[in-house]
């Protein structure tokens, strides 16, 4: 089995990287690295894995998939490296951030201080080629997303928050019974102003952890992204 993962989820997903379905995307992806500009960075497709290892997920925020525009994308949903603009999303969950618990927005969209406390920021499908969203959909990454939906439902007393209709469509993947699931429009400019703007996700999260008897997230971002 290669190790790909460099914490307990190897042992969680390891299994997936030997069936066909990953060989071929791993061909798939060879060829695409090798042919095109692809994000994130081949080094950074299983970041959000790596900063949150399975046993310490306590909220899963799904997105669809990576940004496509250069030097943004570093495998975590939502998140942008340090010195770029804020994707407008982003903007958006800033707003009912600070709407919600009324911290004010930071001027980076680097979510690496929620990662580490237990925020998995996932996306459905973990790569894209310049400039052309959702280019990677199909292609297997969401076999192993699924699988690891299903198993942090297994684990149990983790929050779900899904925004959209894609993200929604992943509840028949958890166990009500053991977890909890947080649902609202996308923070899309598109879909924002139809009920994701007052929803109180964050509040919400933390109100539901504490009832599976876990600490909440500390969701206030520091201003400088170089002390996370």
């Amino acid at each position: 089995m290669k190790t790909l993962i460099h914490n307990d989820w190897q042992e969680v997903l390891g299994p997936e990287f030997n069936k066909s379905y990953y060989q071929e995307l791993h061909n798939y992806l060879k060829r695409e690295y090798a042919t095109k500009t692809i994000y994130p960075d081949m080094y950074h497709i299983f970041q959000a894995f790596e900063w949150t290892p399975f046993m310490k997920v306590k909220v899963v925020i799904l997105g669809q998939d990576p940004y496509h525009g250069p030097n943004q994308a570093h495998g975590l949903s939502f998140s942008v490296l340090p010195g770029n603009k804020v994707p407008p999303s982003l903007v958006n969950i800033y707003k009912e951030l600070q709407s919600d618990l009324g911290y004010p927005p930071v001027h980076h969209g680097y979510l690496k201080h929620w990662a580490d406390q237990g925020v998995l920021l996932l996306n459905s499908v973990l790569t894209v080629e310049d400039g052309h969203a959702y280019s990677h959909r199909g292609k297997g990454w969401e076999q192993l997303t699924d699988t690891a939906i299903q198993k942090l439902s297994q684990k149990g007393g983790v929050v779900f928050i899904l925004w959209g209709n894609a993200a929604k469509a992943k509840s028949k993947l958890i166990d009500t019974t053991q977890n909890a699931i947080i649902t609202a429009p996308h923070p899309s400019p598109l879909s924002a102003y139809n009920g994701f703007f007052g929803s109180k996700p964050f509040s919400k999260a933390n109100r539901l952890l504490e009832n599976f008897g876990e600490a909440p997230i500390d969701w206030q971002l520091p201003e400088n992204p170089e002390e996370v």
